[in-house]
């Protein structure tokens, strides 16, 4: 019957099975007296660690995404400083250019008016010239008409004279 006993499943007791039984329930009181208490406390230990680390990276991508706004934020007025800088350089390009037209215009009516004052003074200069010669051109020829010299200061007044009326227009003839 042993045989067909031990192919059925049942189990014989014996000393065996006892001092088995009561090894496993030492260990088992071992076990939850000293090593469990132990491998709880390192698991609560670690989900601590866990939950840290979790908190820690949490922080760490709020820390983050602050840095990475406040870096924009920069970027912006980086961009916004730089135009402002292209806006100012160009404004005060195109005043220059404006300042320095109107120098070369200042300068350009300058010279004009410069030429114009020369060639007036040129121009009176050449008349005077001119007046000087017709004066004694006809000195010249009335002392060949008449045949001989008047009063040369006489005859310079009357050639002035005469030289004016012809400028003016006013002449007798």
């Amino acid at each position: 019957m042993l045989f067909l006993a031990g192919t059925a499943g049942v189990i014989d007791i014996n000393g065996t099975v006892i001092v088995e039984l009561i090894t496993f329930l030492v260990m088992t009181a071992i076990l939850a007296r000293y090593v469990y208490p132990e491998v709880v406390r390192l698991a609560e230990g670690r989900q601590r660690q866990v939950v840290e680390q979790l908190k820690e990276a949490e922080k760490a991508r709020a820390d983050a995404e602050a840095t990475l706004h406040e870096a924009e934020a920069k970027l912006n007025d980086a961009r916004k400083t730089a135009q402002s800088v292209i806006d100012a350089a160009s404004k005060s390009a195109e005043q220059l250019r404006q300042d320095l037209k109107q120098k070369a215009e200042e300068e350009a009516h300058r010279i004009r008016e410069s030429t114009r004052k020369e060639i007036e003074a040129e121009r009176l200069k050449a008349i005077q010239s001119v007046r000087s010669e017709v004066a004694g051109l006809v000195v010249a020829a009335t002392e060949k008409v008449i045949g001989e010299t008047l009063d040369v200061a006489k005859h310079k007044q009357l050639i002035e004279k005469a030289i004016e009326e012809v400028a003016s227009g006013n002449g007798s003839r």
